[in-house]
């Protein structure tokens, strides 16, 4: 028994130090990678769809850049605009939870209402008719705050009302404290494991729509390197280069498992209280 509880605690120390690390060393690639590109990522350097070779480790796109540099500049942008996007989620969420949770009555039933109906559409669809008429990176944030903050809302406004009769909310609300100064200073603090997973899967879910609307081409415009709009340029081209579609899938995908493993941590601490 000894020995099973150790080696559990074992596998969860080696977790709590793998996924910061993951996080650290993805993110850090997808935001500053471009400094380490070899050559300019909207510079040609050989024939299109080029397979890999010494020069070119992944070979040539469409255009005959090189697919590495490109992969290593094409994270900055998404995972920026996706930030933003899910910050602004997480904000409005928060706020109309905190609203929602701590006042009863007709300030609780009209945010729920508003939050139900805007769950009704779908964030994709939601995306594509505000991509129509703003740019693509403000349809990300208008999709990711209608589709994400009412989830926040929801999951705030519940973790209020279980600590709004709590011991020291009751204390604050005996010395006469601001029920605003209480909301913040008092109530928000008890949800942040909360906030903190929900703001990683409102980073998921953007960086998603973001990648969707780039490869519909409501995103980045040619030739700036974006993962997204490269798997729409060289689509054509797998069976010359298939790395040039592959390269920026995997990034893709493997900034999207980190995201979801770092929201993962957060989520367990507050289940722990």
């Amino acid at each position: 028994m000894g020995h099973c509880a150790w080696m559990r605690r074992g596998g969860v120390a080696a977790r709590a130090v793998a996924v910061p690390l993951l996080l650290t060393a993805v993110l850090g690639l997808a935001l500053f990678g471009g400094w380490l590109a070899p050559y300019d990522p909207t510079e040609t350097v050989g024939i299109p769809w080029r397979p890999p070779d010494s020069a070119s480790p992944l070979g040539t796109d469409a255009l005959g850049r090189d697919v590495w540099s490109r992969v290593l500049a094409g994270g900055a942008g998404l995972v920026a605009v996706a930030a933003l996007a899910a910050a602004c989620a997480t904000a409005v969420g928060v706020a109309g939870g905190l609203v929602a949770g701590w006042f009863s009555g007709a300030a609780d039933r009209a945010l729920t209402a508003v939050a139900d109906l805007m769950l009704a559409v779908p964030s994709l669809l939601l995306a594509l008719v505000a991509a129509i008429a703003l740019p693509g990176h403000a349809a990300v944030v208008v999709a990711t705050v209608c589709g994400g903050a009412p989830m926040t809302l929801r999951v705030v406004r519940d973790a209020v009302r279980a600590v709004r009769s709590s011991g020291y909310v009751q204390a604050a609300r005996c010395r006469g404290e601001h029920p605003a100064w209480i909301l913040v200073f008092e109530v928000a603090p008890a949800t942040r494991g909360l906030v903190a997973a929900d703001l990683g899967l409102r980073l998921v879910v953007a960086l998603q729509v973001a990648s969707a609307l780039s490869v519909l081409g409501f995103g980045a415009d040619p030739p700036a390197p974006d993962w997204a709009l490269m798997l729409r340029e060289n689509m054509a081209g797998m069976s010359a280069n298939p790395w040039a579609v592959a390269a920026p899938a995997a990034a893709l995908g493997l900034t999207t498992v980190a995201l979801a493993l770092a929201a993962q941590p957060a989520a367990g601490r507050e289940g722990d209280r």
